[in-house]
């Protein structure tokens, strides 16, 4: 059974509430293609937010380069994302869903900087940017 989120649409108020794009991404756990979304190069201080939901997910005090063509965060704000293992593709990954909506944003690695050692790669398409 699924687990049931505080933000729940059904399948047509999701397909109305976001782009084709985001729909791919976050209700298909589909990916963007690398480097193709403006918050990548995003630096001014502010939060960035789940799409679906308007959760605030990462402060972008803990954006970082990563070289991947994906936003790169270090910490989550707490309690605002979880994880489960995705064995899809033939590997096993760590995916990251928003934990109010359930929404796929990306996935997290365990090759980011200090102090965490963690790379959240998120799908910029998932994300919306306040500046603050």
């Amino acid at each position: 059974m699924d687990k049931l989120y505080p933000v729940t649409r059904t399948d047509a108020e999701w397909r109305e509430r976001l782009t084709p794009d985001q729909y791919y991404v976050m209700r298909q756990h589909g990916t963007e293609y690398p480097g193709s979304c403006a918050l990548l190069a995003e630096k001014r201080p502010g939060t960035f937010s789940c799409v679906g939901c308007d959760r605030p997910l990462f402060q972008a005090d803990v954006k970082f380069e990563s070289g991947t063509g994906w936003p790169s965060f270090n910490t989550p704000v707490p309690g605002s994302v979880e994880t489960t293992t995705d064995r899809g593709l033939g590997m096993v990954r760590t995916e990251v869903h928003c934990a109010t909506c359930g929404s796929h944003l990306g996935h997290v690695f365990p090759d980011g900087p200090p102090p965490t050692g963690l790379r959240y790669c998120i799908n910029g398409v998932a994300l919306k940017f306040t500046p603050a």
